[in-house]
């Protein structure tokens, strides 16, 4: 059976029903506004006063810098261990220099120039490891015409440096320089190989003068980096840090690095170190010839006097005679006796080589063999 759907009549609502709603309504709406003006209040009090309630959560990263081998921290770091400062203590007064080991018994490389004074006039070498550890040094062997020394002190298993071959440094080639400049232990610094075969004239005040066939770097290198190493993009030593050049003192002069430092060639200097430290003394090429210094001309002068050729030596085997003018040497032009004396000394004894001077007006090539000076 199907009931029939009733009809919605619609009746009007009581009014106290209606009232209620409405009055309700208009509480809630009464309530917000003040909710509201309470909140406004409080942000309008503050802002007077800079101070705003909200709460902030700080994330603090955990994430940590990797750094490759080659990178310049990473092969800071490996280099850095086997590096050391040099203080030195003598009656002509004191210095500082660096230097870096050579072998793990105890031995470092250093500049002659570095210890010297000590040398001559006698006194203390200190010795401070990257760690802090202080020894007191010995000069096993020094040579002034390379500027080289070598040290020891009474440790060992100490972490000794690598060497590259500097015949086979390229210009452009990134290199680090690292040591104590102005006393300040372990400053690294960046540059790159500038030049080759620089021919660099150094020497301190009453020693022999060294002639350098130097590698130029524009890495920082001031007072106190002296025999600290040079080192390439895989770590290894290819130089050592000697000298650097300044502006005349006419001029307001910069004092320390304008980019233009030099480095001894570590095949140079190892040859050397190996000399000093087997007899106590080196030994480098000549060609038995003495040339005039104070010639302003071009090319090497060999002085004007008999003694100038040392009698059976190669120059005079050669038919070199006094005042010839030596302007070539293997092929390379040669422009003072500076660059000559240079050149000669970044070969080995027994190596032969071939020069070129002018007598009279003639160009002649001759070939002699170096030997070993006697000094």
């Amino acid at each position: 059976m199907k009931f029939p759907r009733k009809n919605k009549i619609n009746t009007p609502r009581p009014w106290w029903e209606t009232s209620t709603k409405k009055s309700s309504s208009n509480l809630n709406l009464l309530f917000v506004g003040v909710i509201a003006g309470v909140i406004g209040g409080i942000l309008g009090s503050n802002a007077s006063t800079g101070w705003i309630p909200y709460r902030a959560n700080l994330v603090s990263s955990t994430s940590t810098i990797e750094r490759k081998p080659d990178s310049v921290a990473g092969i800071a770091q490996r280099v850095l261990p086997s590096v050391v400062s040099i203080a030195t203590e003598s009656s002509a007064g004191g210095g500082t220099g660096s230097g870096f080991i050579i072998d793990s018994g105890g031995m470092i490389l250093t500049n002659n120039h570095v210890v010297d004074e000590v040398a001559l006039n006698g006194g203390v070498i200190r010795v401070t490891l990257n760690n802090g550890q202080n020894y007191e040094g010995t000069i096993v062997g020094r040579d002034a015409p390379y500027d080289l020394a070598v040290i020891k002190i009474a440790a060992t298993n100490l972490p000794a440096l690598q060497f590259g071959d500097s015949d086979k440094v390229a210009v452009g080639d990134s290199v680090i320089a690292i040591g104590s400049p102005l006393g300040l232990s372990g400053t690294v610094t960046l540059g790159i190989i500038s030049a080759k075969n620089r021919a660099v004239t150094a020497g301190t005040a009453g020693s022999e003068s060294s002639f350098i066939n130097a590698l130029q770097t524009d890495a920082a290198i001031n007072p106190g980096n002296s025999g600290g190493p040079l080192v390439d993009a895989t770590g290894a030593v290819i130089g050592v840090n000697s000298a650097i050049a300044s502006l005349s003192s006419s001029s307001r002069s910069q004092v320390g690095s304008i980019g233009l430092g030099f480095a001894i060639p570590i095949n140079q200097a190892r040859r050397t170190a190996d000399q000093l430290i087997k007899t106590g003394k080196a030994t480098y090429p000549i060609m038995g010839l003495s040339l005039n210094m104070a010639s302003t001309g071009t090319g090497a002068q060999v002085a004007a006097t008999p003694a100038a050729i040392l009698k059976g030596g190669p120059a005079d085997r050669a038919g070199i005679r006094p005042g010839d003018l030596i302007t070539g040497f293997d092929g390379k032009e040669i422009t003072s006796a500076d660059e000559l004396i240079v050149a000669v000394r970044s070969r080995e004894v027994g190596d032969t080589i071939k020069l070129t001077y002018f007598r009279n007006g003639k160009s002649t090539d001759v070939s002699l063999t170096l030997v070993a000076s006697t000094k």
